[in-house]
């Protein structure tokens, strides 16, 4: 409890010196542009299964009624992102299983396909790497090398398309606290955005609840979205999650999951998201 405390301390005094809200960020030069293009079209292409997308609930890899809800955050999400300059947005969770994983997966999907605009999504859940197996992809790099430095980020990114990149890690970290609060993460993150200049980035991160990881971490990012379990998460585990994002970062959206629409909601029928 002691460790966590310190560490909430140490990233709150790091936010009040970056700022509460992120400022707009001024795009590249020409020439960074066409660097950024050649980075991107360097990136080996990832290999989806559609019916492994389906089995994992990933909604929007293909544009339908069912990807309606994602859709909708997605809109919500760019919208907010771009009226407060907002580029980092981490997902997280109060607890484990409520879906933030799935989440983020269907807001990546739901973002390329928003065309005019570029997206990298990372896997920092260091212990758990869950991003890479809803997926269904598979490799032995964790991203705990990429962030420690070890491994530069194109030997774990794969592109989706021509606007939507992932990076994904394997394994299982026992150091996330640390490598996630250092210096070298902070440099790292600022190396991709240099590189490929994306519109915005997905960052998965653990559960609040979990460890100390975030507490360290979410100071330097511009906004969380926030993922609960319909009928599972309780008010007061939102209630502190919430809390405990507001003193790091702002706090994008609550999100509800797995909750069932009344029927003919939104013109469909019932289902579960």
């Amino acid at each position: 409890m002691e460790r966590l405390q310190a560490a909430i301390e140490r990233a709150r005094e790091q936010r009040d010196t970056r700022g509460a809200t992120a400022r707009p960020q001024p795009r590249g030069t020409v020439q960074d542009k066409s660097a950024a293009d050649e980075a991107w079209a360097a990136l080996p292409e990832i290999k989806l299964q559609r019916r492994q997308m389906l089995k994992n609930r990933i909604m929007t890899f293909r544009s339908s009624k069912d990807s309606t809800p994602y859709d909708i955050l997605r809109t919500r999400l760019v919208q907010q992102a771009q009226a407060n300059g907002w580029r980092r947005i981490a997902i997280t969770s109060p607890h484990s299983a409520c879906g933030k994983t799935t989440t983020c997966a269907n807001l990546a999907f739901g973002l390329g396909r928003q065309t005019g605009m570029r997206s990298v999504v990372l896997d920092f859940d260091l212990r758990r790497s869950g991003l890479g197996r809803i997926l269904g992809q598979k490799g032995e790099i964790p991203m705990e090398d990429v962030l420690s430095g070890r491994v530069p980020f194109k030997d774990v990114a794969m592109r989706h398309g021509p606007n939507l990149a992932f990076g994904l890690g394997f394994g299982t970290s026992h150091r996330s606290a640390e490598t996630l609060q250092s210096d070298q993460t902070r440099r790292v993150l600022e190396e991709i955005e240099a590189e490929y200049q994306p519109d915005l980035m997905l960052i998965d991160l653990p559960p609040m609840s979990a460890s100390d990881d975030n507490f360290g971490f979410l100071n330097r990012i511009d906004a969380a979205i926030i993922v609960a379990e319909a009928e599972q998460t309780t008010m007061t585990q939102i209630d502190v999650a919430e809390r405990q994002v507001a003193e790091l970062t702002n706090v994008a959206g609550v999100v509800l999951n797995k909750c069932r629409y009344v029927n003919g909601a939104y013109g469909y029928e019932d289902g579960y998201y």
